[in-house]
């Protein structure tokens, strides 16, 4: 799982970068001999590296969206941290505000509805090295940049009644229950609430694009 820091992020020197990684790989060498080391860097983000195992605890404990059908989620995964991370440094330029505890609560527990039973979650946390410090933090994060995009994106579009029925005349097959298209009438704030959801996130997804391409991002090749 990336680490997070507030503030604006750094570049960080590729030397140091892998001179860090060189010296814990040699670290662990040194405490477990003939050990092998599994974990390696697959992404840099303005300096901030995101390792195998950031992508596998993601997976591990769902904070990144599940990959679509064929799809490789291992890639999948990488690109929704990469982006994430990209998306947190804006947060941290412009600080929205904190999520409330009890927010933060309902997230953590939907994480640990995930697992069968409390030493379920405690393996999972042994075996990718997440305590519940950190995950606690990512929690914090995810919020913080969920209330930025919703303030960013979403919270000032208000469509017209003439643009609420054209969406939902192109999207006729979205309103079908039982084989019935359903009378606008019956379905006007649905449909409200999905071309809004729609336009937001189609700007967060060019958003998203274009800070990729003014940003410092290095993929490495397996």
């Amino acid at each position: 799982m990336p680490r997070t820091r507030r503030g604006k992020a750094r570049a960080t020197p590729w030397a140091a970068i892998i001179g860090a990684l060189l010296l814990m790989n040699l670290t662990l060498a040194a405490a477990r001999p003939g050990a092998q080391i599994i974990d390696r860097v697959l992404a840099v983000v303005v300096g901030e590296p995101i390792t195998l195992s950031d992508v596998m605890a993601a997976l591990r404990f769902g904070l990144v969206p599940a990959a679509t059908g064929t799809g490789d989620r291992d890639q999948a995964a990488l690109n929704a941290l990469i982006e994430r991370q990209l998306q947190l440094i804006e947060v941290n330029r412009y600080v929205p505000p904190e999520p409330s505890d009890a927010d933060i609560e309902a997230r953590l527990e939907q994480v640990r509805a995930r697992f069968e039973n409390q030493a379920a979650l405690e393996r999972a946390m042994k075996d990718t090295g997440v305590t519940p410090t950190l995950l606690r933090a990512r929690v914090r994060d995810d919020l913080r940049i969920e209330t930025y995009l919703q303030q960013r994106f979403g919270a000032s579009y208000q469509p017209g009644e003439e643009e609420v029925a054209r969406y939902y005349r192109s999207h006729e097959s979205e309103f079908v229950r039982n084989g019935v298209l359903r009378p606008y009438a019956e379905v006007r704030e649905e449909a409200r609430t999905r071309l809004i959801d729609d336009r937001s996130t189609s700007l967060v997804r060019d958003w998203i694009a274009g800070l990729r391409r003014r940003t410092d991002v290095t993929i490495l090749p397996k």
